[in-house]
């Protein structure tokens, strides 16, 4: 009796354990599917509210200077009717074209310059600029004097008679600081602006780096450079153009993809 009295307590005891089992499955099951449950309340983004912030984007440059109007410096540059400048919408680049005597010059620059830049820290400049009064530096005054931007330019010169020189300069401060020279004996291998060319290019001998040329070398370079209008007055503006240029087509990125999203 006793045995069966411990069987039957034991199976009573038992059994609410069995029968209540498939409710802390069903808990534990609610548990997993919950998340679920969040991730489908969360608000739906709404292209709505991202083009509207584009638009006050747009309106913010457009108000505080219209890159669409033309510079009064860019106007007066061109009626000078030296250079000729070549800007397409949406490139990255721009070009200057001019002709001297029996030669074709190109300049050219882009303005992913300006990004680059813009990633230094201004404390960087303080370090490379800042100058010890008494050591003969420019002293307090000139200390954390940001430098003007550097725009790598790459200008070349070609002759009706065959050859080309590519010459690799950055403009900045009013100056060209020369970095190569190159010269080919096929023009249309300078000028060439496709991948293919660019990989012959990349096989020839470039010329040695500028610095190490001698100074009176360098000398005579500055001043074929300068005969041929690519001068101080160039660098000064050259930076200038760029920095509109990027204005411009940022403004219409913005444009573009606000139009995108409304389609």
């Amino acid at each position: 009796m006793l045995t069966r009295c411990l069987a039957r307590t034991v199976t009573l005891a038992a059994r609410p354990a069995l029968a209540r089992a498939p409710v802390q499955l069903a808990r534990v099951a609610g548990a997993v599917q919950s998340p679920r449950a969040f991730s489908t309340s969360l608000a739906r983004f709404s292209n709505e509210s991202l083009s509207a912030k584009l638009a006050e984007e747009i309106k913010f440059e457009k108000d505080s200077n219209d890159p669409y109007t033309e510079p009064e410096f860019l106007t007066n540059f061109k009626e000078e009717g030296v250079w000729k400048v070549e800007d397409a919408d949406g490139a990255d680049e721009i070009a200057l074209t001019r002709t001297f005597g029996g030669e074709n010059i190109r300049i050219i620059f882009s303005i992913s310059d300006l990004d680059a830049d813009a990633d230094i820290p201004a404390e960087a400049y303080d370090e490379e600029t800042g100058a010890d009064a008494g050591s003969g530096g420019l002293g307090d005054e000139a200390a954390g004097t940001a430098p003007g931007l550097p725009i790598e330019t790459s200008i070349t010169i070609t002759k009706q008679a065959g050859g080309a020189v590519t010459i690799d300069a950055v403009a900045q401060d009013g100056m060209f600081t020369i970095n190569n020279i190159s010269f080919y004996p096929d023009a249309d291998l300078a000028l060439g602006m496709s991948s293919e060319d660019d990989w012959k290019r990349q096989g020839l001998y470039m010329g040695p780096a500028f610095d190490n040329l001698d100074e009176a070398v360098q000398t005579e370079f500055e001043e074929y450079l300068e005969e041929r209008g690519i001068n101080s007055s160039l660098a000064l503006l050259i930076p200038d153009l760029a920095e509109w240029k990027e204005q411009k087509e940022y403004v219409r990125w913005l444009e573009g993809i606000k139009g995108f999203l409304e389609k």
